[in-house]
């Protein structure tokens, strides 16, 4: 919500600086998010006068001005504007100067072989309208050299508001001077309402055949209307409010729009045929919007129809055929009252926002249906002239209030602040609020928020001020604290801690991602019937596709290498679930001296960072089975899982299935890993300190075995069976050799195993060794291996 201080003032009287009103709206929970100066943007532009014009002599559109800026010193302009001429006076932009328009700083340069020095301006160019003609012709008598924001009075603040959904009474310039003026920073001016009388029926009939929809359908037409440009101080109102002027027909409905909070909309009366009602759309149904689109309506929607069909999504957008133009003479006022709920879901379903969207689905104030419809109608006489019909009133505006009881002791237990009972009141009623004798407090029509004693609480609390509510910290025993974070928290910040230390950059992603990339994953099983884009309609089955989407802006962007990990939830049929996701792309390693060429990663770089985290989040990992069976992102043959057990999954990984990689954009081989943190089973807590490290008294001793084994047996399975058949003395075994070739018998593999045995209170025997290697060898036979002779 923009508005510009003067505006402001318009129904605020004070003195407060536009520093002060920030601080102030700040203050009482309606956050600013920026100041503009429009006399900022005009720096270094003056008002010139043309002195002499003569015709460019390389080009026959433009013209070799000397340019009066008031400094005595005349300066040669070229320039193609069509009104250019001597005598004119005009705004001029210095060298050094930038324009508004498109940023370009003016600076001396030579155009078709002249020299040329600064720049005559064009309203387009300053931003002041959309007319790029010519440049801008000002009265004669205008002072050269002034600063042309000056001149045009344009020190006038913007303000910019953010206003949350729940008080759709600040959705007006009006409602927020009401709540400054509650806060003591001036005096509330409320808009004064004239009484205008109708001197003759209305001609059209108005009514609403939608009570649920639209309860109340006010209206009157005004005959006799001059359309035009609006007059210069509602202009410059509209466009500090980021509006663009029309006509000055519509021009009213917008202002009053931004200055009340209440939407309203003028029909040409010449484009009607007959009763003007409020009804449900018919299923298929459609109407061309003043946004030049067309719109299926269904049943479920609420239009403003005459008998030749709809004219206006109602409480959203006008339509077209409707709408007022130069020629209109007669127009028909509506101002209504639409059912929150049903513009929500309407504009959702359309995919349609408007200024009068955002105002009727937050809820206007029901009870300003006549006095808004007379200040319309006030504006516009003022403006365009006419004679204004009787009303119409059709139907029933909701205007039951509530009322809440209350005590003003809660604002203290609450709310923190000690306020007195008769400043409490003070506030409530500057607010709107009728406050009885017994603390019965009604609520304002326009305060559809306000439903417990709780938001009463609130409301005192921020008018005071939300900064003067005092920092009380909580209760803390003696002694050392306990720990609060969860197991499920510790094991997040162990895995992120460890990946870190592993080289991998964290992403975070959204949970959301467009339905393409999760068909990409086997598609999503919880999408958005409303998502903020289509980029984001569907929570993502796993945490890959966003990893995926980073690497791609990363390689586009000419990394050589991506190494990304996230840790996030991934949400299925049945639960969320926490998991680490992992993607490698590009270089491992850059080109260097021994081989020239860059390593790229592969499936056991992606099985080593899985491992590494399942360590690092406790898990024993030489236990671990190997297994087939990833997920169809995955390569067949180039991926696999690690469980423990044959069911529980702990981690899949391997490189990427090529159309996988397409899908996001990624050439070359990618490798990912997915680590699945909720299916990692939880172990007791054993305390805050780590047992004392006791390294062994005595050293290790390593033997090694080759085997003979079918090419089909699975190393892993091997190294396991051997690790397992004698659990004192072993305490690990390692793959350090895998041959086939000259030497090995077809259909055969070598690998060589390392084992490392640590003795305990004494050195072995040598009877002890071959005892160990016996069963060694024996438990390796069982998986089919032979010890190579």
């Amino acid at each position: 919500m923009k508005f510009s201080l003067s505006w402001l003032k318009y129904y605020l009287e004070t003195d407060a600086t536009i520093e002060q009103v920030a601080d102030c709206l700040n203050r009482i929970g309606l956050e600013v998010e920026g100041i503009e100066n429009p006399a900022d943007k005009l720096a270094g532009f003056c008002v010139a006068k043309v002195l002499t014009a003569v015709p460019h002599p390389q080009a026959d559109k433009l013209q070799v001005l000397t340019v009066d800026s008031g400094d005595g010193n005349p300066l040669q302009v070229v320039c193609g504007a069509p009104n250019a001429r001597a005598g004119l006076v005009g705004v001029f932009g210095v060298e050094g100067a930038t324009v508004p328009a498109n940023g370009m700083v003016l600076k001396k340069t030579a155009i078709r072989g002249v020299e040329s020095n600064g720049m005559m301006c064009s309203v387009a160019e300053l931003e002041l309208g959309d007319d790029h003609d010519g440049i801008i012709e000002l009265p004669a008598d205008a002072p050269i050299g002034m600063a042309f924001a000056e001149y045009a009075d344009a020190n006038d603040p913007v303000i910019d508001v953010a206003i949350t959904p729940n008080r759709q009474d600040c959705m007006g310039v009006m409602g927020i001077a009401r709540d400054l003026a509650a806060a003591g920073l001036g005096t509330f001016k409320p808009v004064e309402v004239p009484t205008i009388k109708g001197s003759y029926p209305c001609p059209t009939e108005i009514r609403t055949d939608d009570p649920e929809g639209c309860p109340a359908f006010y209206g009157r037409v005004i005959r006799g209307v001059k359309n035009g440009p609006s007059p210069d101080w509602m202009q410059a109102r509209l466009k500090a409010a980021g509006q663009r002027p029309i006509s000055a027909l519509v021009d009213c409905t917008n202002y009053l729009m931004l200055a009340c909070g209440r939407p309203a909309h003028a029909y040409d009366l010449a484009q009607l045929n007959g009763a003007v009602v409020a009804r449900r759309a018919k299923d298929g149904e459609m109407v061309t919007a003043l946004n030049g689109k067309e719109y299926t309506l269904t049943s479920e929607m609420t239009v403003i129809a005459d008998e030749s069909g709809v004219h206006d999504i109602a409480g959203i957008m006008g339509g077209e055929h409707s709408g007022c133009s130069d020629d209109t003479t007669d127009v028909l006022l509506e101002i209504a009252y639409f059912t929150p709920e049903r513009i929500a879901k309407t504009g959702q379903a359309l995919a349609l926002t408007s200024d009068a969207r955002s105002r009727f689905e937050r809820g206007v104030d029901p009870a300003f249906l006549e006095d808004g419809l007379a200040l319309l109608t006030d504006l516009i006489v003022q403006t365009c002239g006419g004679v204004p019909s009787e009303v119409i009133r059709a139907g029933q505006p909701p205007l039951e209030r509530k009322t809440i009881a209350y005590d003003p002791a809660r604002c203290a237990a609450l709310g923190g602040i000690n306020v007195p009972a008769d400043r409490q009141r003070a506030i409530l009623e500057s607010l709107g609020f009728e406050v009885a004798a017994d603390w019965a407090v009604t609520v304002p029509t326009w305060r559809r928020d306000v439903d417990g004693w709780a938001d009463i609480v609130e409301e005192v609390v921020r008018i005071v001020g939300l900064d003067n509510v005092v920092s009380t910290p909580l209760p803390r025993a003696d002694g050392v604290a306990k720990p609060t974070a969860t197991p499920q928290q510790s094991l997040e910040r162990k895995v992120r801690r460890a990946a870190a230390a592993r080289g991998l950059n964290e992403a975070i992603n959204w949970s959301f991602l467009p339905q393409k990339e999760a068909d990409a994953f086997g598609g999503g099983i919880w999408s958005l019937d409303n998502p903020i884009s289509e980029d984001m309609k569907v929570m993502r089955p796993s945490l890959l596709p966003g990893l995926l989407s980073a690497a791609q802006r990363n390689m586009d962007r000419g990394a050589s290498s991506v190494r990304l990990f996230e840790i996030g939830r991934r949400y299925l049929a049945d639960s969320e679930r926490l998991t680490a996701g992992i993607v490698l792309a590009g270089e491992k390693t850059p080109r260097g001296w021994a081989t020239g060429k860059a390593a790229k990663f592969d499936a056991y770089d992606a099985k080593a960072e899985a491992l590494a985290l399942l360590a690092a989040a406790g898990v024993a990992t030489d236990g671990l089975m190997v297994m087939g069976e990833a997920e169809d992102h995955y390569h067949p043959g180039q991926s696999a899982t690690l469980r423990m057990g044959p069911k529980n999954i702990l981690a899949a990984f391997g490189t990427l299935h090529p159309a996988t990689a397409k899908a996001f954009d990624l050439d070359g081989t990618v490798i990912a890993a997915e680590i699945f943190l909720d299916a990692i089973p939880a172990k007791k807590g054993t305390g805050f300190m780590r047992p004392a490290f006791t390294p062994p008294a005595l050293q290790a001793v390593t033997r090694d075995f080759a085997f003979l084994v079918p090419d089909t047996l699975a190393a892993g399975d091997l190294v396991r069976a051997i690790r397992g058949c004698d659990k004192d003395n072993i305490v690990a075994v390692r793959l350090f050799d895998r041959f086939a070739g000259q030497g090995v018998p077809e259909g055969q593999v070598s690998l060589a195993i390392e084992v490392a045995l640590q003795p305990s209170d004494k050195s072995y025997t040598d009877e002890e060794l071959k005892a160990i290697s016996d069963r060694v060898v024996a438990a390796a036979s069982k998986q089919g291996a032979a010890l190579r002779g």
